[in-house]
Order: C-alpha cells, then sequence, then structure tokens
C-alpha cells in the first residue's frame, strides 16, 4: 500500500459539555496540527498517489470551513462535544467528499483509506482511519 501524507495546521475555541471534561468544560483555545494520510494500493501513471498539491489545497480547505472560529457557534457542529477525536472524523469525512468529487484529480479516484490525524500537543494526538468506498 503506497500512501501520501499532507500536513497543516487550524485554530479553534471550543468548550466541552460534561464534568469528565473538568476546565475544558470552559471556553479555551486550541492549535491542532493536521495530518491527512491518502492510501492506495498502485500509483497512478506519474508514480503518485494523488497531487501533492491538489491533497494540500483540499486539506486547506476542508480546515478554513472551521479555522479561527468558536466551534461551538458554528451551526455543523451545535449540540456536539467538538473533541480531537470528533474533529478527525469531521476533516475525513470532509476529505472524502473532495475525493468524490474529483478534487483529487484521477489519482484520488484511486485512494481506497484516508487516516486523518490531529495533534493537540507533542504528547496527545487523535485520529480517524476508514476505508474510502
Amino acid at each position: 500500500m503506497f500512501s501520501l501524507t499532507v500536513c497543516d495546521h487550524v485554530m479553534i475555541a471550543h468548550s466541552f459539555r460534561g464534568e469528565v471534561f473538568g476546565p475544558a468544560q470552559k471556553l479555551h483555545g486550541a492549535t491542532y496540527a493536521v495530518e491527512a494520510e491518502f492510501r492506495a494500493p498502485s500509483l497512478d501513471a506519474h508514480g503518485l498517489v494523488v497531487d501533492i498539491g491538489l491533497a494540500r489545497a483540499e486539506l486547506r480547505r476542508a480546515l478554513d470551513s472551521f479555522d479561527y472560529d468558536n466551534l461551538d457557534a458554528l451551526p455543523q457542529f451545535a449540540g456536539q462535544n467538538t473533541t480531537t477525536e470528533f474533529m478527525a472524523a469531521h476533516v475525513h469525512g470532509l476529505l472524502v467528499a473532495a475525493l468524490k468529487a474529483g478534487r483529487l484529480g484521477e489519482g484520488g479516484r484511486r485512494v481506497t483509506s484516508l487516516k486523518v490525524l490531529l495533534r493537540e500537543s507533542p504528547l496527545a494526538w487523535a485520529a480517524y482511519e476508514a476505508v474510502v468506498e
């Protein structure tokens, strides 16, 4: 299996509901380093998994949909605890939609799985990985 990973970052504010979150129940900020790993069983005629420029552009487009926002105020996250795990799955969904729409070119149509990893710090991160159907 071949893979290509692109990285970017996003800055957000949010709060959590539930005693388990302790002080994170208060509004706080986070900066996530975001990695998207596209996987395909073979390379295209150019020797690529996907075009790196298109992959970077689509990751940026996904992150721009909530970068520098208070997630608590965005309708797409209403009533949701926007944990790192949840946000990894959210970005994954946006990138799968880009793959299906053809925005990552022909190579994107061969991607069979995608992993999105959000790093909260050098000590903690979460990811969501699934087959692209």
